[in-house]
């Protein structure tokens, strides 16, 4: 650097000399960090170094205080939020964990319920051909090892569940405890730099660029949430072969559907369109997104069937139930819900289940939705029929009234869009079940 001097020397405040020469400290050496006199100025020493007048340099060194300063509280405020999202997370999956282990409760007492069924079936079918003794303990003998195979598979289920809700819980705490002390380390500094900001020029610029390049480093540290594993991560495998045996064959109520969807002849496919049909006459029409419902309705027992979701990107199914029989009346928007949603922004999908709103962790695009309704024990759950895992579960749900398959889907805006749902045909007969693992 050349040497530069300001155009005037400005009036020091501090009576402040140099210790060498006696004389008045009038400048300031940004490379050496140290005042000058004016014979101190003149040595060969400092000769090709940036010099200032002292109030010059304080000036520009309290404007760089400063803007750290300002980044300090930003972020100081940010760490304080970041904390804060921290603790409330730690309260979060620990409800989110027992909700899981709940719902993976709920799945295997379902799938051991469909088990003895499915061995009730069985031996019924063995009593109409043969009476052979044997053949049905052995067949009893076989459901008693599938049931300890399903309870193991649960078991560890649970304990993965188990070891996922500590490892995130630790994650988090050590996160808090990083967290709290670089919001210690972000308070004294501002302290610090407000003090820095405040005093006289010569305090100031004492060891200036050390304090500068400290203060730095210090915001330069990352801060950022945990980095925990989502717990829908830990699928619960495998299908009870009973669902081919309760599936059900669906047909789209044309009277339900929004007017900007069409049906298919066979009413088993739904698609967005350009045009609005006349919905007039026809009181049932949903009015709430582009929704139809299934001409069947539940009021017992255990169902389940099949949706293709591969050709839409924001679509919905689940179960409708309304206070009003929407067959002779308005099925409003407020009727009762249980859904699953999907979308796809680019190249990320999405899962939603309501209610309550939560998202949910997807690998990959889904392309077929199984739903199995089971109205007495109040459960409704969601599969992912191609990976055979279940997607979400709702367990002692107070079922009343008709329940009714829904379809949606989302209304583009302005554009076209080629979305459709189309509910998988029913097994046949040869489909029924058979013992065999769930």
């Amino acid at each position: 650097m050349s040497k530069r001097l300001s155009p005037q020397l400005q009036h020091i405040t501090e009576d402040a000399c140099c210790e060498t020469h006696l004389e008045p400290i009038q400048l300031f050496c940004d490379v050496d960090q140290i005042t000058l006199c004016s014979k101190c100025f003149q040595s060969q020493e400092h000769k090709h170094h940036m010099v200032c007048g002292i109030q010059e340099a304080a000036e520009n060194y309290r404007k760089l205080f400063q803007e750290i300063l300002n980044t300090s509280r930003e972020k100081l405020e940010a760490a304080k939020s970041i904390l804060t999202d921290e603790q409330e997370r730690m309260g979060m999956i620990q409800e989110e964990e027992q909700n899981f282990r709940r719902m993976i409760e709920s799945e295997y007492s379902m799938r051991l319920r469909l088990l003895n069924e499915e061995c009730e079936l069985n031996l019924q079918r063995e009593r109409e051909c043969v009476s052979d003794l044997n053949l049905r303990e052995g067949l009893l003998n076989q459901v008693i090892k599938l049931a300890t195979e399903l309870e193991e598979m649960f078991q560890e289920m649970l304990q993965r569940l188990s070891h996922v809700g500590r490892e995130n819980m630790k994650k988090l705490k050590e996160n808090e405890a990083r967290v709290s002390e670089q919001i210690c380390s972000l308070q004294k500094l501002t302290t610090e730099l407000e003090k820095k900001c405040g005093e006289g020029a010569l305090a100031l610029l004492k060891n200036a660029k050390y304090s500068l390049e400290r203060s730095r480093s210090l915001l330069l540290e990352r801060l950022e949430p945990a980095h925990i594993t989502d717990l829908s991560l830990c699928h619960i495998r495998g299908f009870s072969s009973m669902f081919r045996v309760l599936q059900r064959h669906l047909t789209l109520d044309p009277e339900t559907a929004h007017p900007c969807l069409a049906l298919s002849e066979d009413l088993r496919t739904v698609k967005l369109r350009h045009g609005q049909q006349d919905g007039a006459g026809n009181p049932g029409r949903l009015d709430f997104s582009a929704t139809v419902l299934a001409v069947e309705s539940f009021t017992s027992g255990r169902h389940y069937w099949e949706v293709d979701v591969e050709k839409a990107t924001r679509w919905q199914v689940g179960i409708y139930h309304s206070s009003a029989d929407t067959k002779g009346s308005t099925a409003r928007a407020s009727g009762e819900k249980v859904l699953l949603t999907g979308s796809v922004m680019e190249t990320e999908w999405t899962l939603w289940v309501f209610p309550p709103l939560k998202r949910l962790f997807l690998k990959k695009k889904l392309d077929t939705v199984g739903v199995f309704l089971d109205y007495e024990h109040g459960q409704i759950s969601f599969y992912n029929v191609t990976e055979t895992s279940l997607i979400y579960s709702f367990s002692h749900c107070a079922f009343q009234g008709a329940l009714r398959p829904v379809f949606s889907l989302c209304i583009p805006n302005g554009d076209t869009s080629p979305d459709s749902l189309t509910i998988s045909p029913q097994y046949g007969p040869c489909d029924a079940a058979t013992v065999s693992p769930s």
